[in-house]
C-alpha cells in the first residue's frame, strides 16, 4: 500500500498517545515505518495507547509541543522524513473552560512543530491535521469546501481555523522556494475503539452501556460527518504519500469525510450503538447553554478527484466496528490483536485505488 513509501522511512507523529494518533502509529508500524511518537502521557484512563500496546515497536517520547527546545532536539535527533501533526486540545466543550490553553496548544504548539520541522532539515512531507470545525459554520445544507472561509463559533473551532491560516501563511513565508511540502487535513467526527474522551458521543455511549446506565444525549437532531477512524487516517497516509512523490502539487487543504448521502443524527447513532451492543436505552436531556453546531458536513470531492480517496465504510458500519472493539475491551479480550485485525480488514475493504 501507498507505493510502499512508508517502509523503512522515519515518521514522526505528534499526539501518538491520543485516540487517532494511536491508531495511526499502529498502522504505520504495520506498513514498516520507523516511528517516533511525541506527546504528553495518554489523556484518559483507560486509553487506546495502553490497551492496544501502541508504544511497542516505536520510539516513545514524552514531551509537550509547547516546549520548543525539547521538541527541536527530538526532531534533530530522530531526523524524520515525514511528520503527522495530531497533538492538540481536541475538545469543544473543554475549550469553553480553558480558552487560553486551547489557543496555546493548538496555535503556538503547531507553530513550534512547524519550526522544529523546518530547522531539522530532514523533513520532506508534513501533514497537519486540523478539523471539519475550522470552517465558518453557517448551519446550511451545503457541505463545506476547502476554499470556504475559516472561522469557528467556539474557541476550539476558531483555534483550528487559525491553524489553517497559520499553515497557509507558513507555507507562503518559508516553504515557497524550498523546504518540506505542507498540507492540512480536515476530518469529520471520527469514531472507533479506544476513545475515552469526555463529551464525545460514542465514548459516552460505551461508558453508559458498560455501566448499565441510560445514554443521555443533548442534541438529538444534530448531524455530523460520522466516519470510522481508519477512513481519515487512510486519507492522511495517502496525502503523505503524494507529498513525498510530488511535493508542492499536493501542499493544500483536503477534506476527509463520509459520502454526503450517508448522514446520521446524534439520536440515530445512539440508538444504533444500543442495537449493536445488544442492550441499553437512550434518553434525551435538556441541553446546556454551550453552543454546539447542529448541522455540519464536508464536501470531499477534492480528495476524491485529486487523491483518488473515498470512504470505504458507511456510518452504520463505522458504529458497528466501534462497538465491536469496545465490547472486546470490556470483556477483557486482547484488543491489541483486534486493533491490528480491524486495520487488516479495512485494508481488504478499501474502495479507493491502492496507489
Amino acid at each position: 500500500m501507498f507505493n510502499q513509501l512508508y517502509k523503512g522511512r522515519r515518521v514522526l507523529v505528534t499526539g501518538h498517545t491520543g485516540f487517532k494518533g494511536g491508531w495511526l502509529c499502529t498502522w504505520l508500524k504495520r506498513l514498516g515505518a520507523e516511528v517516533c511518537g511525541y506527546s504528553l502521557p495518554a489523556p484518559t484512563e483507560p486509553a487506546l495507547f495502553k490497551a492496544a500496546q501502541v508504544a511497542k515497536g516505536l520510539l516513545d517520547v514524552t514531551g509537550d509541543i509547547l516546549d520548543a527546545a525539547h521538541l527541536k532536539k527530538v526532531f534533530q535527533d530522530f531526523a524524520p522524513e515525514v511528520v503527522f501533526h495530531l497533538a492538540a486540545q481536541p475538545l469543544v466543550r473543554q475549550s469553553y473552560r480553558e480558552p487560553v490553553h486551547t489557543y496555546a496548544v493548538n496555535v503556538m504548539g503547531t507553530l513550534n512543530v512547524l519550526e522544529a520541522a523546518r530547522e531539522a532539515g530532514s523533513v520532506r512531507a508534513f501533514v497537519n491535521v486540523t478539523t471539519d470545525k475550522c470552517y465558518e459554520n453557517k448551519e446550511t445544507l451545503r457541505p463545506y469546501r476547502e476554499d470556504d472561509p475559516m472561522g469557528g463559533y467556539d474557541m476550539y473551532s476558531s483555534s483550528k481555523g487559525c491553524v489553517e491560516l497559520l499553515s497557509a501563511s507558513y507555507r507562503r513565508s518559508f516553504l515557497h522556494s524550498g523546504g518540506f511540502a505542507l498540507a492540512t487535513a480536515r476530518a469529520g467526527n471520527v469514531i472507533g475503539g479506544g476513545d475515552w474522551a469526555l463529551d464525545r458521543l460514542l465514548p459516552d455511549c460505551m461508558r453508559a452501556l458498560n455501566a448499565g446506565k441510560e445514554i443521555n444525549i443533548r442534541n438529538p437532531q444534530a448531524v455530523r460527518p460520522w466516519q470510522f477512524v481508519l477512513e481519515p487516517l487512510g486519507g492522511y497516509l495517502l496525502l503523505g504519500q503524494k507529498l513525498l512523490e510530488a511535493g508542492p502539487a499536493y501542499a493544500e487543504g483536503f477534506n476527509f469525510g463520509p459520502d454526503e448521502t450517508d448522514t446520521l443524527t446524534v439520536e440515530q447513532v445512539a440508538h444504533l450503538a444500543v442495537q449493536c451492543y445488544g442492550k441499553g436505552r437512550v434518553r434525551v436531556i435538556q441541553a446546556d447553554h454551550l453552543h454546539e453546531a447542529q448541522l455540519l458536513s464536508l464536501d470531499i470531492s477534492k480528495a476524491q478527484e485529486k487523491l483518488g480517496w473515498r470512504p470505504s465504510y458507511t456510518a452504520r458500519q463505522a458504529v458497528e466496528e466501534t462497538v465491536l472493539w469496545y465490547k472486546r475491551f470490556y470483556e477483557g479480550k486482547d484488543v491489541s490483536a483486534f486493533t491490528a485485525e480491524q486495520i487488516e480488514q479495512f485494508e481488504g475493504n478499501l474502495v479507493w485505488k491502492k496507489n
